[in-house]
């Protein structure tokens, strides 16, 4: 019998306070430009911020849940929130990579920001044993990455996304313009009584008004 051929799947991690079609639209950008058999939105665990009014991570999850309800190859994974110790993606890797064939290809999505901020990450060096790691660029960022990177990049980028091969171990770099929403922006607005129509999707919206989510104090 014939071997299946290896999965794609792409894991895109945030906190989503709230999601938004910024986030959406950039996973969607990514299934098409990978061919992705599935992309797995990923909400964070997240320290409370002090101070403000609080979310619950179950509320976001629920938000993420009806953002991309229906909307296939879109799914959630819920594994960084189910933790009761600090969420590192190392540990997620490893965790999937338990449930997956050891030829299905894994890509880890990361900002720029991001991507230069790996060498503060627990086991950073181990990450690339487990998944390839795609940078979505944005057109602001032209800075070089720190030092500490440059000698992975030379061994490890590949130019062309499409050429990436095998389950894990490779770097690509994707151009993106994203839409200039976020969701601070989204909160700062819910909090002075606006609207936040069309910045995310309806369910979403509908959600955080049933739960009265992101008003101001009173």
């Amino acid at each position: 019998m014939k071997k299946a051929r290896p999965r794609r799947i792409g894991l895109f991690g945030g906190t989503f306070d709230p999601v938004h079609i910024g986030h959406l639209r950039s996973a969607v950008e990514m299934v098409e430009q990978f061919a992705f058999d599935e992309l797995r939105l990923m909400p964070n665990a997240r320290p409370p911020h002090r101070g403000t009014p609080q979310v619950s991570a179950a509320q976001r999850l629920a938000m993420v849940e009806l953002a991309v309800a229906g909307v296939a190859p879109l799914v959630v994974d819920d594994r960084e929130l189910k933790r009761d110790k600090p969420s590192y993606t190392i540990d997620t890797l490893e965790s999937l990579r338990g449930e997956l064939d050891e030829r299905d290809q894994l890509f880890l999505l990361v900002g720029w920001d991001a991507f230069c901020g790996l060498p503060t990450w627990h086991r950073w060096e181990e990450l690339l044993e487990h998944c390839h790691v795609v940078v979505l660029q944005r057109p602001d960022a032209d800075s070089e990455p720190p030092e500490d990177l440059r000698d992975l990049l030379a061994a490890r980028s590949v130019a062309d996304p499409k050429a990436m091969t095998g389950p894990a171990g490779q770097i690509t770099f994707v151009w993106q313009t994203p839409l200039a929403v976020s969701a601070t922006q989204i909160r700062q607005l819910l909090s002075q009584g606006r609207s936040a129509r069309f910045l995310v999707p309806d369910a979403v919206l509908n959600y955080i008004e049933a739960h009265a989510l992101y008003q101001a104090p009173h």
